[in-house]
């Protein structure tokens, strides 16, 4: 299905986001897709429901499903004349058929689907698709001036621009101004954590400096540390020359990809950086990515956010700017930074655990709805009990978005599965069941 999609969704190098809706095909056409089990009658059925209702049919695709080898799906198209009697056929496709349908070409508001991507190799169709920065600099920043850093974020984007998945992340050879201005950072920082930052933060940093180069003198590279992260957790970095959509930037966490930038902060104001850096990056997010705690809290929102409104979109980059990026939580009697934004940031890493800010309890849907400045310390943040008691309020909380699907990501597979079908609910059921086994077996050797 994904290289049919591919087809129909056509060139949108010129929108911030891919959307399966109405500009992506023909004038006056409606189209959808649905997937059968392969099966003697199985087609003849279902074009049936379509001649029932006078449907005429202009064209019609088939290929076997990339999703389920006992499946085949069929690309469809009808007159848009027929749009109304086509209601009734989907339903009925819904109801009757064990598979799945999709309907791309709709022009009311409940049928467009946000598009998503299902496999790593999909991320490739939006990672390029930034919404600001990359080569170009705003009249305000430390560097817009300087010819050199100018030219030399062309280098970093031109990296990003031609990465793809499955290569390995080319290496920077860092200029020493680049070096001195990661070590003033780099130094500073190091002087808070013992004592403003999370313990997962402190027990991971020491093995960044034993096998990634985190030192005072050296900028680790993405390659690395990105091999160390997969070794830990699955997570991986993917080089990016600036800032994402959030609905892009969170659907890479939803598989376990960060996209990082590999540039850095102008060496002009090295504790000032208007955008994300590699600072922010490898000393504010790293560390905790290599939780395996953290790590799952960060895909469960970038699951949430897999074909989710346009509004959630927005209410779920809220929960992340206050969580991953600001968040605070409790560990015994004290309060520590976990977020990046404070981890790579001296001045309001300080800032946070102080008596100046608001401090409220993370709670999701309150949390969703505060609004935050992005160009000074935060006057609110939010407190979680703990990372798996955040991480389990973002699940209850993502099961209020309004999706006609369920879906779970397939760590052998690395992909992501639309539960829309009984047997796909059968091999879950079964993996599940394989797990507690194993859990059940671990509890009763233990005792």
């Amino acid at each position: 299905m994904d290289a049919m999609l591919r087809k129909l969704n056509g060139d949108n190098s010129t929108r911030g986001s891919i959307y399966l809706e109405e500009q992506v095909n023909k004038s006056g056409v409606v189209s959808c897709i649905f997937s059968l089990k392969e099966g003697v009658g199985a087609l003849v059925h279902a074009l049936r429901l379509f001649e029932d209702k006078g449907i005429n049919l202009t064209h019609i695709e088939s290929r076997p499903s990339r999703l389920n080898k006992d499946e085949y799906e069929f690309f469809i198209s009808v007159d848009a004349a027929c749009s109304p009697a086509l209601d009734e056929v989907v339903n009925s496709l819904r109801a009757e058929i064990s598979g799945q349908v999709h309907e791309l070409s709709r022009s009311k508001q409940k049928d467009t689907l946000p598009w998503f991507p299902t496999n790593l190799q999909d991320l490739d169709r939006f990672a390029n698709q930034i919404l600001s920065y990359g080569s170009e600099l705003d009249a305000d920043h430390p560097g817009f001036k300087d010819k050199v850093y100018r030219a030399r974020r062309k280098e970093f984007a031109d990296i990003a621009y031609n990465y793809r998945h499955g290569q390995p992340i080319p290496c920077v050879e860092y200029t020493e101004e680049e070096k001195a201005t990661w070590g003033i950072v780099f130094r500073e920082l190091k002087t808070l954590y013992p004592t403003h930052a999370c313990r997962e933060h402190n027990r991971v940093f020491p093995l960044l400096e034993e096998y990634c180069g985190y030192r005072e003198d050296n900028i680790p590279q993405l390659e690395d540390v990105s091999n160390f992260l997969q070794s830990c957790t699955g997570f991986r970095l993917r080089p990016v020359a600036g800032l994402l959509s959030s609905r892009d930037f969170l659907a890479g966490l939803a598989f376990r990809v960060f996209h990082s930038t590999q540039y850095i902060r102008h060496g002009s104001k090295p504790m000032y950086t208007p955008e994300p850096d590699i600072c922010h990056e490898l000393l504010g997010h790293v560390p905790l990515f290599a939780d395996a705690s953290f790590a799952q809290f960060s895909q469960e929102i970038g699951l949430a956010s897999l074909g989710a409104p346009d509004e959630y979109i927005e209410k779920l980059a809220t929960v992340y700017w206050f969580t991953v990026e600001f968040g605070l939580c409790k560990q015994g009697n004290d309060i520590k930074a976990y977020g990046a934004g404070l981890l790579s940031s001296f001045g309001e890493l300080q800032y946070c655990l102080s008596d100046k800010p608001k401090l409220l309890p993370f709670e999701p849907e309150k949390t969703s709805m505060q609004k935050y400045p992005i160009t000074e310390f935060q006057p609110v943040y939010y407190i979680a009990e703990s990372f798996e008691d955040g991480k389990e309020k973002v699940r209850k909380y993502a099961a209020t978005i309004p999706r006609p699907f369920s879906l779970r990501y397939n760590a052998y597979t690395q992909s992501i599965e639309v539960l829309d079908n009984t047997q796909k609910l059968s091999n879950l059921a079964d993996s599940i069941s394989s797990e507690m086994g194993i859990l059940c077996s671990a509890l009763q050797k233990m005792n």
